[in-house]
């Protein structure tokens, strides 16, 4: 019974102090727990911290981003805004000029006709004279023989021709700038398209012309047959402008890169097509046969600024400009398409009548 005691009171004994060891394990496990609670709201409060910072930095850089392309649209709304008001302040003066002119050749070609008819009369009498008189006295004579008259006779009327022909000429090319600046037409409204491009074409005519170094740039007009075209004149007529400046350009220095022979051997072309799609909308093409754009140049050509000319040359913002009055001002579409060593097509396609807000 003894044993029995003693063994229990060991085994009493042997169990508290596994409960005590158990306590301090628990203890130090409820320290440790402790300490990592702590170190994870540490740990969180900086995570919380970081987020916050990324969060913030993010909204920077979004802001940041905003400004800057901000920055770039009111930089392209400044020159938009400069190009629109030099293009107006052009067309006000091709405009003047063209009414100034336009005046004194009208009263000069307008009285051709009856210098035309009153030589003619002249002429009939002297011959009359001729006929009935034909042996003058000797002063008349002196004087028919010093001023040629026999020549006088038939190149005074050749002369009229052409000084006729000039003054046409004239007037057509007055006509021209007048259509091209469109200054009494800045409204939307039904427009024929190739009175446009032919205005633009004789305006440029003296880029055209050959030169001492090479022959003249050819240009192949296959017009379709388009309906009268809801648009900006004006505008559209500049599109036109800008983009044969370019094909003209393009032509000229590859022309200054062959030899006399191969100049000889090429000729330079612009082919302007146009024609009727679906119905709905008018396509112009405008195809030279110069040495191509390359790829990442063709990536860039609508970008604001952007131009491969020297410096003094181009501003960048025709093709710019042209892209916004093709795709914005007439709902269209603008797209260049080239190929290395044949050449670059500028496809415009506008619909013939417009839904969008004429205001803008």
């Amino acid at each position: 019974m003894e044993s029995e005691q003693i063994d229990a009171l060991v085994m009493i004994k042997h169990l508290e102090r596994e409960n005590r060891i158990l306590r301090k394990k628990l203890e130090r496990s409820e320290a440790t727990c402790l300490e990592l609670e702590q170190t994870n709201q540490k740990k969180e409060y900086l995570l919380r911290q970081i987020i916050n910072e990324l969060e913030d930095s993010q909204k920077e850089v979004q802001e940041k981003r905003q400004l800057e392309q901000t920055l770039i649209e009111l930089k392209q709304t400044q020159s938009q805004l400069i190009h629109a008001e030099k293009m107006s302040s052009l067309g006000q003066l091709v405009a003047g000029v063209a009414h100034e002119i336009n005046n004194p050749v009208n009263f000069i070609h307008g009285n051709l006709r009856y210098l035309e008819e009153y030589s003619q009369n002249l002429l009939n009498v002297v011959q009359l004279y001729q006929h009935h008189y034909p042996n003058a006295v000797a002063e008349i004579q002196a004087q028919a023989d010093e001023i040629d008259l026999d020549f006088l006779q038939k190149d005074l009327l050749k002369i009229l021709i052409s000084m006729k022909l000039g003054t046409d000429r004239i007037c057509k090319i007055v006509l021209s700038l007048r259509i091209f600046s469109r200054m009494d037409e800045a409204e939307f409204k039904p427009v024929d398209i190739h009175e446009g491009i032919d205005s633009t074409l004789l305006i440029l005519q003296h880029r055209l012309k050959s030169k001492p170094e090479y022959s003249e740039i050819q240009v192949i007009r296959n017009y379709g047959n388009l309906p009268l075209v809801e648009c900006y004149g004006g505008q559209l007529n500049q599109v036109f402008m800008n983009i044969l400046v370019n094909a003209i350009d393009a032509l000229d220095e590859l022309n200054e890169k062959r030899t006399v022979q191969e100049r000889k051997e090429n000729s330079t072309q612009i082919t302007i097509s146009t024609s009727v799609i679906d119905l709905e909308w008018v396509q112009i093409a405008i195809v030279d046969n110069g040495s191509g754009i390359p790829k990442e140049i063709r990536q860039r050509i609508f970008d604001p600024f952007f131009t491969t000319k020297p410096v003094g040359k181009g501003t960048g913002m025709g093709m710019s400009i042209s892209y916004q009055i093709v795709t914005e001002k007439h709902g269209g579409k603008l797209e260049c398409i080239s190929t290395l060593g044949e050449g670059t097509e500028f496809a415009i396609r506008i619909p013939v009548r417009h839904k969008i807000d004429r205001a803008s």
